[in-house]
């Protein structure tokens, strides 16, 4: 049965309930018919590999170091993918999904008002980086040294909330609510600001800035920068 993540449960952001998702959408490939032993045991996998990922790079990461890492067997893990470039499309896979479904789940009174719309975007970002922060941090630091497919997945999935953020400018210059001259490139320059926050996240925790403060200052920068006068 799918598995949705709902926009606010902070439940359905959990790296179980993330595993659940590639496990339902990758059963074909699973060998492990039992679901909640699959769950279980790629939770394992992918906490251990973005751990390992995260730490030493994709490349220097190795399955035997995976499989030591999860303490599963080198069988166990060709249980659930064939390759280490397979297991890398399944986690790029499920960042790209759940931004996409977050995203895209505003509420329609809130859809309407692009200045409401575009604070619930930056707002809804930040706080999903926040709870998949090891899935994001990966797909951004290490997608330069990705297989080609791998990296056109992460370019994409960094183009989604540009989109996103380009149209709610758009609508919000037609509507009068914005004055901003170049929305993609707008858009483009806002992106950074919710990446900084999970990429970043040492230099924020060592000044004492938490995610509402962070969330509260990005969103009047970025309405200062936009709103019609």
């Amino acid at each position: 049965m799918s598995q949705h993540i709902r926009p606010g449960a902070t439940d359905g952001y959990t790296m179980e309930a993330l595993c659940a998702r590639i496990v339902d959408r990758h059963g074909e490939r699973i060998r492990v018919r039992k679901q909640p032993l699959a769950v279980a045991n790629l939770t394992r996998i992918v906490g251990a590999f973005l751990r390992l990922s995260n730490r030493k790079g994709f490349h220097a990461t190795s399955l035997r170091e995976l499989a030591s890492e999860s303490g599963l067997s080198m069988g166990g893990l060709y249980s659930y993918f064939d390759s280490k470039e397979t297991l890398l499309l399944m986690v790029l896979g499920e960042v790209s999904d759940t931004l996409k479904e977050v995203l895209y789940a505003a509420p329609d009174d809130i859809s309407r008002d692009p200045l409401a719309h575009l604070k619930w975007v930056i707002s809804t970002h930040i706080h999903l980086t926040e709870k998949m922060q090891p899935w994001f941090v990966f797909a951004y630091m290490e997608a330069k040294s990705f297989p080609k497919s791998a990296r056109n997945a992460a370019v994409d999935s960094e183009l989604l909330a540009e989109n996103v953020l380009a149209d709610i400018l758009n609508r919000g210059n037609t509507s009068g609510a914005f004055s901003v001259s170049d929305p993609a490139l707008t858009a483009a320059l806002i992106k950074p600001l919710l990446q900084d926050w999970y990429v970043k996240r040492a230099k924020y925790r060592k000044r004492g800035t938490s995610i509402d403060h962070y969330v509260e200052t990005v969103t009047r920068m970025v309405e200062l920068a936009t709103r019609a006068t």
